[in-house]
């Protein structure tokens, strides 16, 4: 249960910052303020850090459930998918993200913020695609404890009738 509750916690958050968050900051014109790679960087701070957190939850209780599920498919599976999440949480935490900021602060406050710079456009766009593999990656693993977890509770309620 902890490994569902954590993995929709976890995709649910990045959706809300992905689709809701992040475009209404970039429809609002934030990004051509001075202030906004530092905002950016700030936000995205407390996520990847919630989002390791997150990671270290999901791959830890995949290794406990890997015990307690005879499917060779979860087996075999699960760990590479957790193991993927984790992988994806890191590269954004400690190199993406910070990259992506240090692109965005101007050094000087009188320089004005009027281009967004060259390598921002396909950092934003690894960011995203990176994203997307983590929900279809964590979508396929949140159904795969899913239907597992349900099997296990049928099994266990036969058991008792």
């Amino acid at each position: 249960m902890v490994v569902l509750l954590t993995l929709a916690f976890w995709l649910g958050g990045s959706v809300l910052l992905d689709m809701v968050i992040m475009p209404g900051m970039y429809a609002a014109g934030m990004m051509s303020t001075p202030g906004f790679a530092s905002a950016g960087y700030s936000i995205f701070w407390v996520f990847n850090r919630v989002e390791l957190l997150c990671a270290a939850t999901v791959l830890t209780g995949i290794f406990a459930l890997r015990h307690y599920f005879k499917s060779s498919q979860f087996k075999r599976w699960t760990l590479v998918f957790a193991a993927v999440m984790m992988a994806i949480a890191l590269f954004t935490t400690y190199w993406l993200t910070p990259e992506m900021s240090a692109l965005g602060i101007h050094l000087s406050e009188a320089e004005a913020a009027a281009a967004v710079p060259a390598g921002m456009d396909l950092m934003h766009g690894s960011y995203f695609v990176l994203d997307f593999l983590k929900i279809a990656v964590g979508g396929v693993l949140l159904a795969i404890c899913f239907r597992n977890m349900s099997m296990m509770t049928a099994s266990k309620d036969n058991v008792l009738v």
